[in-house]
């Protein structure tokens, strides 16, 4: 695990310089890790909801898998994207491959089995965000269209085997091809197979950062069951509503996870600082070049450094990025435990989460619901609600009521917010679909099972049903 790690304060900021180090500015003591979380604090008035999807994509004829390069491809697809609607691309080294585009607050990303990632800008309302993420989903439609490709709504592919996936050539992915599986037996699966939505809200202070993240990993299971919408993998059925969310239990335990730490009363910066400290660390890049440290931690390598490389504070961003639990710290709070959804689900979850965290009265009810909940009974319970979404038990009740009454207070909470569309719709608008499945006592997945009632459907039948 290498050298404990030693805090050691830095000389305070003068009013002359930034708020944050620079990349490159040698680490030189705690305050420089917390500094990141400190300088993300906002006032409630300023708070936005940010929203990341991933999603594959495969060859409408076949259900063949979307490779990097070739035709069609990744590239194609980025190729078309910069010359007809303005996105930029992004290198990690001067000639070196397109890992990512950008425009305007917004990005392209790419997940190492050739996912493509849109991040949006954040938005004061769930639904300006929507209205920006379907207007770069339309740049998007008629590439795929031209190129014989078909974008599903699904959690998790459903055809394709790790190895007919290839991977994308991006330093990070290059170590974590090699290292994750040693980690955990559904690694590999995780990183090239799987997908997520993904809402990410902002804090005012420590306490309330901290208040939010623990309320959050306790909710977050029952959130995974009703947004479970990957029923199939390797061509058949798989026994589990949210095969996605099997995967996820089974990687690195050192980087994933519901965060026992957290659970407690009055959790802060500086224990997540620790336990971010403990984890092993993937690489560090200097010039264009990866340094592979997978042996490791970043405390280790603050005390000691790498084969002659210091630590810098760009390192530590770095760092904070492959940490992969349920919901995340960085400038903004990350609530990543919910499968992709159909257009009509995928706002869903950031107004889910908006209106149980930016109202006062619900976060206060969501608290009081999920305070009884212990981490080692939620736990044990996170496979079952994988396998059979909210149609199972949890904490000795339906794991659909609960779902129910998380669904209502965030009803409430937007309501209250009172955010509304051009037709004076608020928020709640983008809970209907989720309310009309929690009637019935059904997640996503319920639904495309119906749909496709057989153990080892056609590829056209999942495309059919999951094709958008």
């Amino acid at each position: 695990m290498g050298a404990p790690f030693v805090v050691r304060s830095r000389a305070p900021r003068t009013d002359s310089e930034d708020t944050l180090p620079k990349p490159d500015e040698p680490l030189r003591g705690m305050d420089d890790l917390l500094v990141l979380f400190h300088d993300a604090e906002k006032p409630v008035e300023r708070w936005l909801v940010g929203t990341e999807a991933e999603r594959i994509a495969v060859q409408k004829a076949s259900g063949a898998h979307l490779p990097y390069d070739g035709m069609p491809s990744v590239v194609a697809i980025f190729d078309r994207l910069i010359a007809e609607h303005g996105w930029a691309p992004e290198r990690e080294t001067e000639g070196g491959p397109i890992i990512a585009l950008r425009r305007e607050g917004a990005s392209v990303t790419l997940e190492p089995g050739s996912q493509i990632e849109l991040s949006g800008a954040p938005y004061k309302t769930v639904h300006d965000g929507k209205a920006e993420s379907d207007a770069h989903w339309a740049d998007l439609r008629p590439v795929i269209d031209d190129l014989g490709l078909v974008w599903l709504g699904l959690g998790c592919h459903p055809f394709a085997s790790v190895e007919e996936l290839g991977w994308v050539p991006k330093m990070r992915y290059d170590v974590m091809r090699e290292y994750m599986p040693t980690r955990g037996s559904m690694a590999a699966d995780m990183m090239t197979k799987t997908c997520t939505v993904q809402a990410n809200l902002d804090y005012a202070s420590e306490e309330d950062a901290m208040r939010k993240l623990r309320v959050g990993l306790r909710a977050q299971p029952i959130v995974t069951a009703m947004f479970a919408n990957s029923p199939w993998e390797g061509g058949k059925r798989s026994g589990y509503r949210s095969y996605r969310a099997l995967v996820w239990l089974h990687m690195d335990p050192d980087r994933s996870g519901l965060l026992p730490f957290a659970w407690k009363d009055h959790p802060s910066y500086l224990e997540y600082v620790e336990w971010a400290l403990r984890a092993p660390m993937f690489l560090v890049k200097r010039n264009g070049k990866a340094f592979y440290n997978t042996g490791q931690t970043f405390g280790s390598f603050m005390e000691e450094g790498f084969q002659g490389i210091r630590a810098h504070y760009g390192d530590w961003v770095d760092h904070l990025s492959t940490l992969f639990p349920e919901v995340r710290l960085k400038s903004t709070l990350e609530y990543r435990g919910a499968d992709v959804q159909r257009p009509e689900l995928s706002f869903a979850l950031p107004a889910l989460w908006k209106g149980l965290l930016y109202d006062d009265d619900s976060f206060g009810a969501l608290e009081g619901l999920v305070d009884r909940w212990s981490y080692p009974e939620v736990e044990r319970q996170r496979d079952a609600l994988a396998r059979h979404g909210v149609q199972t038990k949890f904490m000795n009740r339906e794991a659909a009521d609960w779902a129910g009454q998380i669904l209502e207070l965030a009803e409430a909470g937007l309501r209250r917010i009172g955010d509304q569309n051009d037709e004076g719709e608020d928020e709640t608008v983008l809970l209907r679909p989720l309310r009309a499945l929690l009637e019935a006592s059904r997640c996503p997945a319920d639904v495309l099972i119906e749909r496709v009632d057989d153990d080892f459907p056609s590829r056209d039948a999942v495309i059919g049903v999951a094709g958008l």
